[in-house]
């Protein structure tokens, strides 16, 4: 994420005591992000502002990498709800003829941040990366609607997925949950909510430094609180939001560890990507573990050396680029026919 109006952003980027974890090239993305973001939980309160903030700053210049069809469209909401705006993504039909996994993606922000339009560039290149089609989802953002209202709408859209990936091209056995950050809590919620109501059952959920647990307490949130961009302070501004004044952090659909066993060993396989020098290193890795524990295949692809968001520096960062061809090759794999030359990648263990 970006963000205009420096000035705005109180401190700008704080530099890390001590060693550096970062690559010199992943250094320069995080100063960069940090300069610029609104800081929330801090000068920045309002969620307005930061949202208005966040619109002013300069898009990446050049063309969005192309794929095969772009189009906006609503899907029916959860009851009682408003429909939900989504922007499904086709790709090239030269380069990936049919069948095709379907994904269903949800963006990054903190549950509060963030839009089809901020991670527009990050789903064309993992359509291109995987050959799926990809349903953005453009859930409702807290303050204005807390949890559970996000993880609804997640689920909302998977069903719409589900009963039409025939008609958008896909394999009907290869549904895919994912997202990034708050996203990646969506993606894993929306996956544990399938369980509880009898499906439908997704066939991967990939989860992109995944924000899971409303405690905010592990370890690597006390050191990387400040200075690789995302900070302790951001996340925990971001779960207030997000759970309002009567959200409950310990509910399993906040915090999917939080999940009995006996429902965690029914969830779909995961591809979780990590990276090292980030808050939510940590939560993610347990959840891995956690996951594998069940009895659920997990791979993990860990990234050491760069910050929270690495993905949208694919440009920059072969790191980026490496993660996106895995995450790719993951998602690919669960076409039926399971021929794919990208293979899941990353770490096992």
């Amino acid at each position: 994420m970006t963000a205009a109006h420096p000035e705005r952003a109180g401190t700008g980027p704080r530099r890390p005591l001590g060693e550096d974890r970062l690559h010199p090239a992943a250094r320069l993305f995080a100063d960069g992000l940090a300069a610029v973001f609104p800081d929330v939980g801090g000068s920045v309160t309002d969620a307005a502002e930061a949202r208005r903030i966040l619109a002013a700053a300069p898009r990446t210049p050049g063309e969005p990498p192309p794929v095969g069809a772009v189009a906006d469209r609503t899907v029916p909401g959860p009851p009682g709800a408003a429909p939900v705006p989504v922007r499904i993504y086709r790709p090239d039909p030269a380069r990936w003829p049919g069948p095709r996994p379907t994904v269903v993606y949800c963006h990054g922000g903190g549950f509060v941040l963030c839009d089809l339009d901020t991670h527009d560039t990050t789903v064309r290149h993992l359509v291109r990366a995987s050959g799926s089609v990809a349903v953005s989802v453009d859930y409702r953002r807290a303050p204005e609607h807390p949890f559970p209202a996000a993880v609804e709408d997640t689920y909302a859209v998977l069903r719409w997925a589900a009963a039409h990936a025939g008609g958008l091209g896909g394999d009907p056995g290869a549904l895919v949950l994912a997202g990034d950050s708050s996203g990646g809590n969506l993606a894993a919620a929306a996956a544990l909510l399938a369980v509880r109501r009898g499906g439908p059952r997704a066939a991967l959920q990939a989860l992109v430094y995944p924000a899971l647990s409303a405690a905010a307490d592990s370890a690597s949130y006390r050191l990387y609180a400040e200075g690789y961009y995302l900070t302790a302070a951001h996340m925990r501004w971001f779960w207030r939001q997000y759970l309002g004044p009567s959200g409950d952090g310990a509910d399993p659909l906040a915090s999917p560890p939080n999940a009995a066993r006996e429902e965690l060993a029914l969830l779909p396989p995961a591809h979780v990507v990590v990276a090292g020098c980030d808050p939510l290193h940590d939560e993610g890795r347990a959840y891995h573990l956690l996951l594998r524990a069940c009895g659920v295949p997990s791979t993990l692809d860990a990234h050491p050396d760069v910050p929270h968001g690495f993905l949208a520096a694919s440009r920059a960062l072969p790191q980026a680029r490496a993660a996106l061809a895995r995450l790719g090759g993951a998602i690919a794999s669960t076409v039926s026919d399971g021929k794919n030359s990208g293979g899941p990648g990353g770490v096992a263990g």
